[in-house]
């Protein structure tokens, strides 16, 4: 059994530490990425905290941007605040920090994470930041997690080009805004999401997960084209074969349930973008939440 499920949010994305009492008072109640699924979990009654985060370094009190929040009612301190646009391993250890928090203020010794996007990076870095210490995590849910590499970071690494779009116009206009997004927000994330880095991050993960069940979730919903498979399909930022971890070696993913949603989309920013209902993202969606509720036995 567990005592608690932790959300964590993923690059560039702001969220309030939120647990089963507290949340923003006004706004989405745990920011753009967790509010629904945060709000599914209580309903499972089951307890549920969401990690800090934030873009730079520093306090979650407010995110005046999309969609976002405010009247935080308990911020917590930097240390255990995830800087969503800094480096994977700093996300790790601002993640193992808060963990130890929940530890020792709360009580959880057997925790599951569910990442979306990087922040299923940053839960594996925390993972490892954990070592033997508590609390344990007894499972790790990945929502279209960029485990071997993402549209932004292999186009910003010449790992995929302009031609690899076959002239989709909604794969042309993603990568349109793809360098001038990251030149704007990343503070060296947008370095660690192409597959170059990743499959050499990995290699150094080896180890860190065995004995903790894994289930890896992607999406497809951009499917012009079938070649290369490093992009098709996609869910606007990560492909369906990185959401699922499916060229993960054994080493390093050595228990691992894999699911595909086709016509969904990486988060709501991109089916508010294309026109698309809320629930195709894979953040809002109570079909996903489902394939979660049978990971986590809830």
């Amino acid at each position: 059994m567990i005592d608690a499920v932790v959300l964590v949010s993923g690059g560039a994305a702001v969220t309030p530490y939120t647990d089963t009492a507290h949340a923003a008072a006004s706004g989405l109640a745990a920011g753009n990425t967790m509010t629904a699924l945060r709000a599914h979990v209580l309903d499972r009654g089951i307890r549920v905290f969401t990690a800090p985060a934030r873009i730079g370094v520093g306090e979650v009190r407010q995110d005046a941007g999309w969609q976002g929040f405010g009247d935080v009612p308990v911020v917590l301190p930097a240390e255990v605040t995830i800087n969503a646009v800094g480096r994977v391993d700093d996300a790790g250890v601002a993640l193992a920090g808060f963990l130890r928090h929940l530890a020792a203020n709360d009580g959880v010794g057997r925790v599951a994470l569910v990442g979306h996007s990087m922040g299923g990076l940053f839960s594996r870095a925390a993972i490892r930041e954990l070592g033997d210490d508590g609390p344990r995590v007894a499972h790790l849910v990945t929502l279209g997690t960029p485990w071997d590499g993402s549209v932004l970071g292999d186009l910003l690494d010449d790992e995929i080009t302009e031609d690899d779009a076959h002239g989709d116009p909604a794969t042309l206009q993603i990568f349109a805004e793809a360098r001038p997004y990251a030149d704007a927000n990343s503070q060296g994330a947008a370095d660690e999401v192409s597959r170059r880095f990743l499959r050499g991050w990995n290699e150094r993960q080896a180890g860190v997960l065995d004995g903790i069940p894994v289930t890896a979730i992607g999406a497809g919903y951009f499917a012009a084209a079938d070649e290369p498979r490093q992009l098709w399909p996609h869910d606007g930022l990560v492909s369906l074969t990185s959401g699922r971890a499916d060229e993960v070696p054994a080493a390093v993913l050595p228990e691992v349930v894999r699911h595909s949603f086709p016509d969904h989309v990486h988060s709501i920013f991109f089916a508010e973008a294309f026109g698309l209902p809320w629930e195709r993202a894979l953040t809002w969606d109570p079909a996903v939440f489902a394939r979660i509720d049978d990971a986590l036995g809830i």
